[in-house]
């Protein structure tokens, strides 16, 4: 059986970030050393479950990470990190309200039907300031942005390099584009099993924040996204409703 010790070897990683989503699309995660990570693997990496995003106080046990090597991806803008995520136990017993767990019980119960449950993702996000206070692009302002040539080109480099990284982990990326808001840009990779789509979802929204960042400008938090669709979306809603359907 291979060993996160021999992953780790083969491709010159130094350190991993044992990762998990919390309920409200958090990432969260620890680094730990190449050298102690078959150790962390077997043991579970521990996390303080009240202090994150779970139904939880701090009288319950430490929440560990069971870290999946099929899982570990390599940064392609750090490659001397790999990201990787698992299941949660708590006192020996699965985590049921953890995300992924849910997730994987029903691709079982899909499975005693006799499917196979697998999903597309089309990933959207927005590129905003450091501050948060607008978008990035002030010169992102028509009043039907979709497909904006000019938009997207000007932010060529940053999409560009997300969808390099893409490639070069083997998802198959295949269209970028700008979509209906103003800074709001998606990515559309092949589909695959649910669960893996799930795990590539959530490594998707770390890398855009990672290479945006680099870039200086940043992607809103879960909450930014529902400020900004208060904001720009919701408006918009209400005025497409008044005009075509009132």
């Amino acid at each position: 059986m291979a060993t996160f010790g021999a992953y780790a070897k083969k491709n010159g990683i130094k350190y991993f970030l044992i990762s998990f989503v919390d309920l409200f699309g958090t990432m969260r995660a620890k680094i730990v050393p190449a050298t102690a990570i078959d150790t962390m693997a077997k043991a579970g990496a521990g996390f303080a479950g009240f202090a994150v995003w779970f139904d939880m106080t701090p009288a319950h046990a430490d929440i560990l990470v069971m870290a999946d090597l099929d899982t570990a991806i390599q940064l392609p803008w750090k490659p001397e990190v790999a990201w990787v995520t698992g299941d949660l136990m708590m006192d020996g017993k699965p985590v049921t309200q953890n995300p992924r767990q849910v997730l994987k019980r029903a691709v079982a119960d899909a499975a005693k039907d006799g499917y196979d449950l697998k999903t597309g993702v089309e990933c959207e996000y927005f590129l905003i300031l450091p501050d948060g206070s607008a978008i990035s692009d002030g010169a992102d302002t028509q009043a039907k942005p979709c497909y904006d040539q000019q938009a997207l080109m000007r932010r060529y480099a940053t999409i560009t390099e997300i969808c390099d990284c893409m490639i070069a982990l083997g998802w198959g990326p295949y269209q970028n584009d700008h979509e209906d808001a103003n800074g709001q840009f998606e990515m559309n990779w092949e589909y695959d099993s649910a669960l893996k789509t799930a795990d590539r979802h959530a490594f998707f929204k770390f890398m855009v924040k990672s290479i945006a960042e680099s870039r200086g400008v940043r992607m809103p938090s879960f909450l930014g996204y529902l400020g900004w669709s208060l904001v720009v979306l919701v408006p918009v809603y209400g005025l497409l409703t008044l005009l075509f359907f009132a």
